[in-house]
C-alpha cells in the first residue's frame, strides 16, 4: 500500500467518509449531514473534529473525536473509527486514534473515553496499544447484534506540556 496520510477531513471528503461507513458495520451510521456539521463545527463548548486517513486522494479510514470542555475538567471522546477491510492491521486505525488523541491533547482535554464492543478483539487490541484501561461496561448497550460495551479511558493528564510523543503516539 501507498503512504497513508492522516488529516482533519475537507468538505469534498464527506462523500467518500459516507460510503466508508457504510460498508463497515461498526460504524456508527450517522449520516451525512451529521459529519458536515463535524467539519463546520467551530469553538462552541463541545468542539469535535473529523479526521480521514487517504492513500492517493482515496479515503481509507476516518475517526472522530469529541472535546468537552478544557483544563482540568476537560474530557473528550473518540466517537468514532472506521477502515476500510482491505485497509485494516496495517496501522491506519491507530494512526487514526493518534490524530485524534493529539488533537483533543491540543485543545486541552485531559482524559478520553471511547466506547467498543465487548466482542471487538481488534478493536480493544488496538485501543490497549493505545495506552487505553478498561473502566466499565454497559450491558446490551449495542443493538444489530445485540452486545455489551465495554467503557475504556485514557488519561492525558500526566503527559505535561510539551510532552514528546511515546512509543504509542500518544504521550
Amino acid at each position: 500500500m501507498s503512504s497513508v496520510r492522516v488529516r482533519v477531513a475537507e468538505v469534498a471528503d464527506l462523500d467518500a467518509v459516507v460510503v466508508l461507513e457504510r460498508s463497515v458495520a461498526e460504524a456508527p451510521h450517522w449520516g451525512a449531514a451529521e459529519y458536515a456539521a463535524i467539519v463546520a463545527s467551530g469553538d462552541g463548548g463541545v468542539r469535535r473534529c473529523l479526521f480521514v486517513a487517504d492513500v492517493e486522494g482515496r479515503v481509507i479510514g476516518f475517526a472522530v473525536g469529541k472535546v468537552i470542555g478544557a483544563g482540568t475538567e476537560g474530557s473528550a471522546e473518540l466517537e468514532s473509527v472506521a477502515v476500510d477491510v482491505a485497509a485494516r492491521r496495517m496501522g491506519v486505525g491507530r494512526a487514526l486514534c493518534g490524530s485524534v488523541v493529539k488533537w483533543c491533547r491540543e485543545v486541552g482535554s485531559v482524559v478520553v473515553e471511547l466506547e467498543v464492543r465487548a466482542a471487538s478483539a481488534g478493536a480493544i487490541a488496538l485501543y490497549e496499544g493505545l495506552g487505553f484501561v478498561g473502566v466499565g461496561r454497559r450491558r446490551g448497550y449495542y443493538r444489530d447484534p445485540v452486545d455489551d460495551a465495554l467503557l475504556m479511558r485514557l488519561e492525558l493528564g500526566n503527559c505535561g506540556e510539551g510532552a514528546l510523543p511515546s512509543s504509542t503516539g500518544v504521550c
